[in-house]
């Protein structure tokens, strides 16, 4: 699978990284514009950008102001600057990161395009890059199993979400991972019930007490804000955003995440097929 390298450092102070978000600086600030996909990368002023780590989706910690059970949240944003190299990581009670140790870490990027949020969507890696920055080079999954985003999989502390970006080869290994530390019971997983369900009896279900998949969390999320709407209805809502997927297992193509999704009891919510199986179109 052939990836544009950027190098450059990642940093953090003035900015509120989780499980899967950082801001980085590439040294040569133009190759942002030799990222390819429609939608460009958005560039601070002070010359970040903002990445979205690919293949994966941590817990929320600061979603439209609420977030998701905070220990497993903290735990992969924890992880994820350690692997990079930051310690003595200080933190606003919104998130906001006011110092850490160094100021700044070396590493790269291998991306293919930015989403529709233009934050650059990406493997991440530490330390000098495999190839020269600013050209595309092969990711096998041997260079995949060196990023962060391989290693908060196999260690349970992310979910694994697929878009079609992201070549088969590397999605089965990530999978291959999430499955491993599912049944190790690590992370996330020891407390998942994406699939056994969750009984809503208000926001504080999906907040502080039940672990279940980002996407399907942040979708509830909205649901709620809409008004008091019954969760018999969550289907109907599912259906009007029109998430487009396909089933892997079966190549089945769905538009709406209704088809996975299901409600039981007037008021418990599970899906239906585990989220290694699904793979997503950009928005």
């Amino acid at each position: 699978m052939p990836m544009l390298v950027i190098q450059g450092s990642f940093h953090v102070k003035g900015s509120q990284p989780d499980g899967d978000t950082v801001h980085f600086a590439a040294d040569n600030r133009d190759e942002w514009t030799l990222v390819g996909g429609r939608n460009p990368v958005q560039i601070t002023t002070a010359g970040r950008a903002k990445l979205r780590l690919e293949g994966m989706d941590a817990l929320e910690t600061h979603y439209g102001g609420v977030h998701q059970p905070l220990p497993h949240g903290h735990a992969a944003a924890a992880e994820l600057l350690d692997w990079l190299g930051f310690t003595d990581v200080r933190r606003e009670p919104d998130e906001t990161v006011t110092g850490a140790t160094p100021s700044s870490r070396r590493g790269f990027v291998l991306t293919r395009g930015a989403d529709v949020h233009g934050r650059c969507v990406a493997l991440v890696g530490r330390g000098n890059p495999p190839g020269a920055s600013g050209t595309e080079i092969p990711v096998d999954v041997s260079l995949l199993r060196q990023t962060a985003n391989h290693h908060l999989v196999a260690e349970g502390l992310a979910f694994p979400t697929f878009y079609r970006g992201l070549f088969r080869d590397l999605r089965e290994e990530l999978a291959g991972a999430a499955r491993k530390a599912q049944d190790d019971g690590k992370g996330v997983w020891a407390d998942d019930v994406t699939m056994t369900g969750v009984k809503l009896t208000g926001l504080p279900s999906i907040t502080d007490d039940s672990v279940i998949l980002p996407k399907l969390f942040r979708r509830l999320v909205d649901y709620f804000k809409v008004g008091n709407m019954p969760v018999s209805c969550f289907p109907a809502y599912l259906a009007g955003k029109g998430d487009p997927f396909t089933v892997l297992p079966t190549g089945e193509r769905h538009v709406g995440l209704h088809h996975v999704v299901e409600v039981t009891n007037s008021s418990t919510v599970r899906m239906t097929q585990p989220a290694v199986d699904l793979l997503f179109d950009e928005a």
